[in-house]
């Protein structure tokens, strides 16, 4: 069954790079393309057209707001649904003040990259001196460019919390213990919203669970993800 990938704010498939050994053996594995357009919906209906007819959606932040619109749009195709570190949550005024603020500067002054203290909180505090992993992370900012910020910064991030019921898939919801960009409130909200879903806490993280514990976070969705597709083919779907 074919796994497709659906990354975060200013993240490409570097973003898997980690945990690809342990989620190849359940099938192939497509990155969706969230670089392209300026809004969850047109995000979620690119992805769902170059998509299988049947497959496996793991979203990651931003990702996770168009998977569960996929989820939605396309219902009878999506087999099973991981959220990771994401929110059905609508962005808070402070947060809309910074993103406009930080798309008029960018169109003002040109992109230089994301910021050093921008990286670090998204990071666990123990992980602020790994230089490894914050130039990992500036990196992927630094291929997307400019652009695809404007497009991506640029966007209202609108709750879809009242919307969440509508969710048929299996589904398990993955949250970082210490995650100060999306808390566990947040994460427990998407358990209780989305019909028969499974949350799991990961200790010793921050918002970048993929990089940084991509290991506990495989040992979360792989069982979850075997036993969905496993029980799926079974019954001949």
């Amino acid at each position: 069954m074919t796994l497709v990938l659906l990354p975060g704010f200013m993240t490409d498939p570097d973003l898997w790079a980690d945990m690809l050994p342990r989620l190849a053996p359940l099938g192939p594995v497509l990155h969706g393309d969230l670089t392209r357009d300026a809004g969850i919906d047109a995000m979620a209906n690119r992805v769902a057209g170059e998509a299988p007819e049947r497959f496996a959606l793991i979203g990651f932040s931003m990702g996770g707001y168009v998977a569960r619109e996929i989820a939605r749009l396309a219902p009878e195709r999506v087999r099973a649904l991981v959220l990771i570190a994401t929110s059905a949550r609508a962005d808070t005024p402070a947060q809309a003040r910074r993103k406009a603020a930080a798309v008029a500067n960018v169109r003002s002054q040109g992109f230089s990259g994301l910021s050093r203290a921008a990286i670090v909180g998204s990071v666990h505090p123990d992980r602020a001196g790994d230089a490894a992993l914050i130039t990992r992370i500036r990196e992927m900012g630094d291929r997307l460019g400019g652009e695809v910020f404007l497009r991506q910064a640029g966007q209202p991030r609108e709750s879809d919390v009242d919307r969440l019921g509508a969710i048929a898939c299996p589904t398990l919801v993955v949250a970082a213990a210490q995650d100060s960009l999306r808390s566990l409130d947040e994460a427990r909200e998407l358990q209780a919203g989305i019909p028969g879903a499974t949350l799991t806490v990961i200790a010793g993280s921050g918002h970048m669970l993929p990089m940084e514990a991509p290991d506990a976070l495989a040992e979360a969705i792989v069982p979850f993800l075997r036993a969905q597709l496993s029980g799926a083919s079974t019954i001949g779907s």
